[in-house]
C-alpha cells in the first residue's frame, strides 16, 4: 500500500497495490494497523455507506459537528468520481481551501478524509458505486452543508453536475460559515 500526502495536511491518498492475472484481479482494501501507522493516530470505523450515482450527481459538501465529526475514508468500486475535500479547521493555515482527487475502479485509490473537512464528490460515469467509511455513526442533527458551487471556494468540478439535492443547493455561504473545528 502506498500513502501520498497532499498539500492539506492531514489528507492522505491511499493506493492499494493490485494484483492481476488471467483470472482477475486482488487487492487488499483496508488494514487497520497500516492505516493507523499512516495517519499517525488510532482511528476506529463505526459506519460503512455506500451509494449510486449516475454521472453529474453531485453530493456535497457535508460534514458533521463535534461532538459527532466524522473522519471518511472514500473510494470508488465502480465507475469514478472526482472527489472534493474542503479544510474548515478554523485555526488550519490552509482553511478554506480544497483538495481533488480522481477516485475509480481502475484506480482503486482510497482518499483519507479526517475530521474538520466538508466533503463532496461528482460522478463522472454512470452507475458510479461510492464506498466510505466512517469514524463515527450519522448523527443528523450535527450534519451541516456548505454550498458546493461557493464562489469563495472556487472549486472546479470538472464536469457541470447534471442533478443536486434540494439540500445540498440550499447549503450556507462558506463567508458565513462559523466552523465548529480547530
Amino acid at each position: 500500500m502506498e500513502v501520498s500526502k497532499t498539500s492539506i495536511e492531514g489528507l492522505l491518498i491511499f493506493e492499494p497495490r493490485t494484483f492481476g492475472d488471467k483470472r482477475g484481479s486482488f487487492f487488499e482494501s483496508f488494514n487497520q494497523r497500516k492505516f493507523n501507522e499512516a495517519v499517525g493516530k488510532e482511528f476506529a470505523f463505526v459506519q460503512d455507506n455506500q451509494s449510486l450515482s449516475m454521472k453529474g450527481v453531485l453530493r456535497g459538501l457535508h460534514f458533521q459537528n463535534p461532538p459527532h465529526a466524522q473522519g471518511k475514508l472514500v473510494r470508488v468500486i465502480q465507475g469514478s468520481a472526482l472527489d472534493v475535500a474542503v479544510d474548515i479547521r478554523s485555526n488550519s493555515p490552509t482553511y478554506g481551501r480544497h483538495e481533488k482527487v480522481v477516485l475509480s475502479r481502475e484506480n482503486n485509490r482510497q482518499f483519507w478524509i479526517p475530521p474538520g473537512f466538508a466533503h463532496g464528490f461528482v460522478a463522472l460515469e454512470d452507475q458510479t458505486v461510492f464506498a466510505y467509511k466512517c469514524t463515527d455513526y450519522y448523527a443528523p442533527e450535527t450534519e451541516g452543508t456548505i454550498k458546493w458551487n461557493d464562489p469563495d471556494l472556487n472549486i472546479d468540478w470538472t464536469i457541470t453536475p447534471s442533478m443536486i439535492s434540494e439540500k445540498d443547493e440550499l447549503g450556507i455561504d462558506f463567508r458565513n460559515f462559523a466552523s465548529r473545528f480547530e
